[in-house]
């Protein structure tokens, strides 16, 4: 198949969209400044009332009038341009390819050579999130505003996210031989304040150089940005890369943990704080997740003492070692007696991160910034996903559908459908699915070992259960279509092995809200002076959470249908507590969500059980963990004979706090061959 790389089949209509939008454009952007100006979030609002002589204001009052003069004198030349756009999105190609070719050992031809299908299996991980990127008016109905400088410091944030190494972490303890599971709290090399790699203790012994996968197209600044030095000068030199950096911590006869995780002599902590704890920590740039960070979760690093093990503090022992404790990341990454794999709130994107599925990414300037910021480290992406104007029997379109892919394996296909039901606000944007072939890998004998990957973004007006009901009907029904005409094996001859099928995205729907929770007794109970019809709408999931597509996809936070696993939270958060303090960075709100009080104070509910304006206050009303509306599917069907994939990880992922009104989240899928294949 053809990837589109251009949004128009030829130069001349891209031309004429070109000379249409540049006469659209002034009055698109002087109208969103200008409704912008009378939105403010709740950030601009506390700002205007610690002063009261807030620029801000003061800017709105004065150039007001500027932006509406200049918006009416714009709007004969709007109406000219739209004229001129409206009928050439006919001609407009469902999405825009880019690559980015990295010929280097982390580039996606590389990645293809990695695995045959041989072996103890191939670990792929996969990222959705909502980032809520909408023209600046718009988004700040969702309290997040300047959409184009958002944009650019989550994919810086991802970014570095995804280039951290994956550590893996050996005890040498006569008591426990046991690895850490790795890659979702990474350890990263241990740095001074001024950034220069620091000796590691004695007690933590290095077995191999700290090497990064799958930073292909990094340049060196990047590498100092993201924590990436070693202390190792010849491993930086050398360029070769591998896969994991193994940490071997001694232990002593007893089994006790290294001494340089100790607290000082006397039972003495710095600042208080415990063995595995970060003493006060001093907010400095870069922390909090954005570039440069080399920072990672408070709750699982360290700073153990450089002066080899002495009992007095010295001039090093103040240097931030950052390590992943064992006992902390043992209590972090829970994995409940039922479980079969490890889950946690983490403060970073996972590291060697395979697949990130995007959604509203509507602002096309946003998108570009995104897509520059993320070609760092993903060879191959997809944007500017939908279509525009009049098509079929859909209503006219103003937005595309903000679907966004980014891949570090080659795209082979590609399929866009846009679901024909929306109604109101959700009509004016091309929401849909989008449908992905990847290719992983090759077998000895030459079969493609490929990948299927849905991302969606479903119906968000809570009332209308049975237009989601649909749109999941279409997203199957198109999936198996797609499926079927993409596939180039057959029973006899096959050509491709399947190893993986994943759907991710926004569902506007969670597992937790019940009818019974919408009674008119439970709401006229819970707010006793307000009469039915002035309680807001009623979240009722249930119709959604019974559809077919929990059968044949598998939900890991799920138990069945509104019964949700007791370790999964909601990944919608209350949009009034976006800037508070105690959430404002990702490892601030890492800690609140790992705390069932704080997923009270910081997680949106379903709103029969939080009524009437904000959560605070009446958290004797809440029951679970909050909604969790993005939604990480993988099916365990269809796959090739023999193959089997299986859950290694999942978290829930705090680090684009402040910048959207959604936590991400991440899976990993070990994909293993069965005995014929091994």
């Amino acid at each position: 198949m053809v990837l589109y790389t251009t949004p128009f089949p030829n130069s001349c209509l891209s031309a004429l969209h070109a000379v249409s939008w540049a006469l659209i454009f002034p009055c698109y952007w002087l109208a969103d400044r200008l409704l912008a100006s009378f939105i403010p979030t709740t950030y601009e609002k506390r700002q205007r009332a610690d002063d009261p002589c807030y620029l801000q204001l003061l800017c709105t009052v004065l150039f007001t009038p500027v932006y509406l003069a200049l918006l009416v004198a714009s709007l004969p030349f709007a109406f000219l341009g739209f004229l001129l756009w409206s009928p050439l999105q006919s001609a407009r190609r469902p999405y825009v390819y880019s690559r980015l070719e990295d010929k280097g050992p982390t580039g996606g031809a590389a990645l293809l050579s990695e695995w045959k299908g041989t072996g103890p299996g191939k670990s792929f991980c996969f990222a959705t999130a909502n980032l809520c990127l909408l023209p600046d008016s718009l988004a700040r109905f969702n309290n997040v505003f300047n959409t184009q400088a958002r944009a650019k410091e989550i994919g810086q944030r991802i970014r570095n996210g995804a280039s951290r190494p994956q550590i893996k972490i050996y005890i040498d303890s006569p008591t426990n031989t046991s690895i850490s599971a790795a890659s979702f709290s990474s350890l990263v090399s241990p740095q001074g304040s001024d950034g220069v790699p620091r000796a590691v203790p004695g007690s933590i012994k290095r077995t191999a150089s700290v090497e990064y996968k799958g930073d292909g197209g990094r340049h060196p600044s990047d590498e100092a940005a993201n924590g990436l030095a070693s202390g190792d000068p010849a491993a930086t030199d050398s360029g070769s890369l591998e896969d994991a950096c193994i940490v071997r911590i001694g232990g002593d006869e007893g089994g006790r943990p290294p001494e340089a995780f100790d607290p000082p002599a006397g039972g003495q902590a710095r600042n208080g704080a415990g063995r595995g704890q970060t003493p006060n920590h001093s907010q400095q740039d870069g922390d909090s997740g954005s570039l440069g960070s080399p920072s990672v979760s408070r709750e699982s690093l360290v700073k153990a003492r450089a002066d080899g093990g002495s009992g007095e503090p010295g001039a090093n022992s103040k240097l931030p070692y950052k390590a992943s404790v064992v006992k902390k990341a043992a209590a972090r990454r829970r994995r409940h007696p039922d479980e079969a794999f490890d889950h946690e709130v983490s403060a970073f994107f996972p590291a060697n991160l395979d697949f990130l599925c995007l959604q509203e990414v509507f602002d096309k300037r946003a998108a570009a910034k995104l897509k520059d910021q993320l070609h760092g480290y993903f060879e191959y992406i997809l944007y500017d996903v939908g279509v525009y104007g009049c098509h079929g029997c859909c209503s006219f379109k103003y937005l595309n559908s903000g679907l966004f892919f980014a891949s570090r394996y080659p795209i082979m296909d590609v399929a866009y459908h846009c679901y024909p039901n929306g109604r109101f606000s959700d009509s004016l944007a091309s929401k849909g699915a989008l449908y992905l072939k990847v290719q992983v890998g090759s077998t000895p004998q030459d079969q493609r070992i490929v990948g299927y990957i849905s991302c969606t973004h479903l119906h968000a007006l809570p009332e209308d259960s049975a237009i989601r009901c649909e749109q999941l009907d279409l997203l199957q029904d198109w999936l198996a279509d797609f499926q079927k005409s993409t596939s180039s094996s057959s029973t006899a001859n096959p050509e491709e092995l399947v190893a993986f099928d994943v759907i991710c995205g926004d569902f506007n729907f969670d597992n937790c809200s019940s009818g019974e929770a919408c009674s008119s007794s439970f709401r006229l109970a819970t707010r006793p002076t307000a009469s039915l019809r002035s309680l807001p709408p009623c979240t009722d999931d249930k119709l959604e959470q019974q559809h077919s597509l929990f059968t044949r996809y598998k939900d890991p936070c799920r138990l069945g249908p509104g019964e949700e696993k007791p370790w999964a939270i909601g990944t919608l958060l209350d949009k009034d507590g976006l800037y508070d303090e105690e959430v404002c960075t990702p490892d601030n709100l890492q800690k609140v969500l790992e705390s069932e009080e704080g997923r009270r104070e910081y997680l949106a509910f379903p709103t029969s059980k939080s009524p009437g304006g904000g959560q605070k206050g009446r958290k004797d009303l809440l029951k679970g963990n909050g909604r969790r509306i993005d939604y990480m599917l993988h099916a365990e069907e269809g796959l090739c004979p023999d193959w089997k994939a299986e859950v290694e990880e999942f978290s829930f992922i705090t680090q684009l706090s402040g910048l959207t009104d959604h936590l991400p989240v991440a899976m990993r899928l070990m994909v293993s061959a069965g005995e014929e294949e091994t």
